[in-house]
C-alpha cells in the first residue's frame, strides 16, 4: 500500500494562467487533495497560492511536473516556524500579522497559542516579534 503524504507549496501563476482551472486539474487528474492556505489572485495580472497538497508521492511528483510545464513557478515550503516558549511574553503582536490565523488567544489563560498545523512559514511573525520568540528552522 502506498503511503500518503502532504507538502506545503507556493505556486506563482503568470498573468496568462490566472483564469485557467489548474488547481482543479491537480485534484481531478492527479488525485491530490488540496487545502488553500493563502491566496492572492489579481485577474489578468498574477496569482500566488500557498497550498497543502496531500496524496501519493508519484501523483505529487507528476503534478509538480505538470505545473512547471504549464509555466507555474513552484516552491516547496521546507521550513518550519517554531516558538521559543521561554522568550514569548504573549504580547499578541503575532495575532494581527498572521495571514492564516495560526495564533489565537486562549480564553481561559489569556496566553497566545501557536497553532503550528495552520502555519505556512511565511515569516511575518518572526519579523514582528520584539522578543525574538519566533524563529524559522530550515
Amino acid at each position: 500500500m502506498t503511503r500518503l503524504f502532504s507538502k506545503k507549496v507556493v505556486l506563482h501563476f503568470p498573468n496568462n494562467l490566472v483564469d485557467k482551472p489548474i488547481i482543479y486539474k491537480l485534484s481531478k487528474d492527479f488525485s491530490l487533495e488540496f487545502n488553500i492556505l493563502k491566496a492572492s489572485v489579481t485577474p489578468k495580472k498574477e496569482g500566488v497560492l500557498v497550498l497543502e497538497l496531500k496524496g501519493k508521492p508519484k501523483s505529487y511528483e507528476a503534478a509538480i511536473s505538470y505545473l512547471k510545464k504549464e509555466g507555474v513557478k513552484t516552491q516547496v515550503l521546507s521550513q518550519d516556524v517554531i516558538r521559543d516558549e521561554n522568550k514569548c511574553t504573549h504580547c499578541g503582536l503575532c495575532i494581527s500579522i498572521c495571514p492564516v490565523s495560526a495564533f489565537e488567544v486562549d480564553p481561559k489563560t489569556g496566553k497566545v497559542l501557536f497553532l503550528k498545523e495552520k502555519c505556512i512559514a511565511c515569516g511575518a511573525c518572526v519579523k514582528v516579534c520584539p522578543y525574538k520568540a519566533m524563529e524559522i528552522k530550515l
